[in-house]
């Protein structure tokens, strides 16, 4: 009887405590739980395979978003042990056409849903052999754009008006006065030519309105009479009658079999002796021997040039040593801002094919 006293007074000690107490004793198993929880959840991300962090691959912000979606492994460390890592990979992350993908990888990732390259360019990536293996592509369109755009007129405004060349002049301890005779080519008012009215062609478009430029464009498809009036651009369907009243030309196309090759020497004779050249596409979109050439006879009076071929350049190629060559190392998409949104689609393309959802961006052959 006793013992049953003692149950019936702990009992109602229980009955009379607060609700929230209870709840707050509940909530504490909980809270201890939950981070065993999440692990298991973490656990169950997909893995993805990556180039590098660092130097040529990703940096370091960037990698804190594959990381909340995958589980990433750098391509040197996947070599290591290929049949560790291999099996479980769903997702290759290309940044700066690395890894690879070449036959050998993509046997050695059985389990491989995407491959989703940072930026719009795929010419160095084989879609049909990509999807023999049952792996989707996808790119990064739209998202460069702007970013380019921005780089095309950069290098324009520098070339034209000697920029770099006066930088020197100004920071060379020896200089004690400056030269009048390094006169520059007037940008207000002059034609542009832009070979390639796709997104980032029309970004130029509208960037070079700015400065009162006649702009004409040549383009494999037309583009609206809206579009063309609201950047002010003529259409011109033989490019011969572009290259020859045009100032500058800005090449911004996607590098095909058609494009390979596209300004040549008979081309480059076409332009006025006084125009520039600027090329933001690919490298292999000019004929780098003949631009030379008219570089150094005067054929035209400079070139402006984000991508070469290959890249770098060799260290004696000619094109580094002529004063009417202007040229950056591929950085018309390096900003903070445009890598970061370039992950981010990137992520939501490989989250997309892993789950057998459509892919935003995919690239599917004509």
């Amino acid at each position: 009887m006793r013992h049953l006293g003692l149950v019936r007074r702990v009992t109602n000690i229980w009955a009379g405590a607060p609700t929230s107490g209870l709840l707050e004793v509940r909530n504490l198993h909980r809270s201890l739980q939950r981070p065993r929880q999440m692990k298991l959840m973490a656990d169950d991300k997909p893995w993805a395979l990556i180039s590098e962090v660092g130097r040529e691959g990703y940096i370091e912000e960037s990698v804190d978003i594959l990381k909340r979606h995958f589980h990433i492994v750098c391509h040197k460390d996947f070599l290591q042990n290929p049949a560790l890592h291999g099996p479980k990979i769903q997702a290759v992350f290309m940044w700066n056409c690395c890894p690879a993908a070449e036959p050998s990888l993509l046997k050695s990732l059985p389990s491989l849903k995407v491959i989703t390259n940072g930026g719009v360019g795929i010419d160095h990536l084989d879609v049909s052999l990509i999807n023999s293996f049952g792996v989707k592509v996808a790119n990064t369109p739209g998202v460069v754009s702007d970013a380019t755009a921005d780089i095309a007129m950069g290098l324009l405004l520098a070339s034209a008006r000697n920029i770099v060349e006066y930088n020197m002049i100004a920071v060379d301890p020896k200089t004690n006065y400056v030269p009048q005779n390094l006169m520059g080519v007037e940008v207000t008012g002059s034609t542009l030519g832009i070979i390639g009215m796709g997104d980032i062609g029309y970004k130029i478009a509208q960037r070079s309105k700015g400065f009162n430029m006649r702009i004409l464009y040549h383009n494999r498809n037309r583009r609206s009479a809206e579009d063309e009036q609201a950047v002010g651009a003529t259409y011109c369907k033989n490019m011969d009658d572009l290259l020859k009243e045009s100032d500058f030309v800005a090449l911004a196309v996607s590098l095909t079999s058609k494009t390979t090759g596209l300004i040549g020497r008979r081309e480059l004779s076409v332009m006025k002796p006084t125009a520039t050249l600027v090329n933001v596409s690919r490298g292999l979109v000019v004929d780098q021997d003949a631009l030379v050439e008219a570089l150094r006879s005067g054929t035209i009076r400079a070139a402006a040039l984000d991508v070469t071929h290959p890249e770098p350049l060799p260290r004696d190629h000619p094109l580094l040593s002529l004063p009417n060559a202007l040229i950056t190392p591929h950085i018309g998409t390096n900003t903070f801002a445009t890598t970061m949104k370039m992950v981010e689609r990137m992520v939501e393309n490989a989250v997309a094919a892993v789950k057998g959802l459509p892919l935003p961006d995919e690239v599917k052959l004509k």
